[in-house]
């Protein structure tokens, strides 16, 4: 998204408005099965910007796809009258999935011309598209690979106090696309557990937020706040490498 369209976006935008499509998200997601049609399942595509040189840190991209999946469920355009709307309610309303896929160079700037978010977290960007039908997939993203090329584990150190952390179970030792999705899961969880007041003021700040890796010590004491309601866990269905019901993610807001 660039600067002029944002500025277009924030101009029309009200509290009324961000309160209307924050509930929507806050119902939650899914209840309905997949359709007849396989062509007809639902899914967000992600592209990650990794250039073969100078490729950005695994936790920054990681939280710019975060922060790109809620962009999209969030932006106005996603709300009622929304352009969007109709494509955004039928993804949410079904059973979720999100595609992470892979990009550099001319790639990655074409992705840019098809509908979303882009995010760019200190010095990774990451795409959330509108979602849709797979078998309608615009064909500047179908043909960019899902796998093939994963990052390193880095080290970036606490994360900033200020902003929600997203704990990523490093036990399942999930691939950056894997996880690219996953996160992108627990902030839209995340969002619609906040009250709306915190969730708009996550938006005014571009919903930037820290990817960490938990080690086992750590992933059960945070299951632990889990049960006691102070935060969000996803659980896979279990499409691809991990088994269903696998706790993947912990938002701590």
């Amino acid at each position: 998204m660039g600067s002029s369209e944002l500025d277009e976006v924030e101009v029309r935008d009200t509290a009324a408005e961000f309160a209307a499509r924050h509930a929507e998200l806050a119902q939650g997601y899914g209840g309905g099965g997949d359709p007849d049609d396989p062509a007809m399942v639902q899914a967000m595509q992600m592209v990650l910007h990794i250039p073969k040189t100078d490729p950005p840190a695994r936790s920054a991209l990681l939280a710019a796809a975060a922060a790109a999946a809620v962009a999209v469920c969030l932006d106005p355009r996603s709300g009622p009258g929304g352009e969007w709307e109709a494509r955004y309610l039928a993804w949410k309303r079904s059973r979720i999935r999100k595609v992470a896929r892979r990009a550099r160079g001319a790639q990655w700037v074409a992705a840019g011309e098809v509908d979303g978010v882009t995010v760019d977290l200190d010095g990774a960007q990451a795409r959330a598209f509108v979602p849709g039908p797979v078998g309608a997939i615009d064909p500047r993203i179908r043909k960019l690979q899902i796998g093939g090329t994963d990052l390193e584990h880095d080290e970036p150190g606490p994360p900033d106090p200020d902003l929600p952390v997203l704990w990523v179970n490093s036990a399942l030792e999930m691939s950056v696309g894997k996880a690219a999705a996953q996160v992108g899961h627990a902030s839209m969880l995340l969002a619609g557990a906040l009250p709306v007041e915190a969730a708009a003021t996550w938006a005014e700040h571009g919903f930037r937020c820290a990817v960490r890796d938990a080690d086992p010590w750590h992933w059960a004491e945070l299951v632990d706040r889990v049960s006691a309601g102070r935060a969000v866990a996803v659980r896979d269905a279990g499409f691809t490498e991990v088994a269903p019901g696998s706790m993947t993610v912990i938002a701590v807001p």
